[in-house]
């Protein structure tokens, strides 16, 4: 939905990419991801540009449950951060460059 194709995929590996960005994910079959504090980063040129494009997708910006999308923000640290909750429980912070 957010315009990533698939690279490689097996039962233990799978590889996302969307030109330049790679995303990779290992199955963890007893992570209850509602109590984990899992997360990743992506690192984005145009932040904004692709938070358009995860509401194009069909995810909303809400408060509870997953998929979900919180909108950008600059955090106390001076980084300007957006943040999504994919449709497996996974946090990702989506960090503008």
């Amino acid at each position: 939905m957010l315009g990533f194709e698939r690279d490689w995929r097996d039962e233990g590996w799978l590889i996302l990419s969307n030109g330049t960005l790679l995303l990779e994910f290992f199955p963890h079959p007893d992570l209850d991801p509602g109590e984990s504090w899992f997360s990743c980063c992506l690192r984005l040129d145009d932040l904004d540009a692709f938070c358009a494009r995860v509401r194009s997708a069909g995810i909303e910006e809400r408060d509870t449950g997953w998929p979900r999308l919180h909108p950008p923000r600059t955090e106390d640290s001076g980084e300007r951060i957006a943040y999504m909750i994919d449709a497996d429980g996974s946090l990702l912070r989506l960090i503008a460059n």
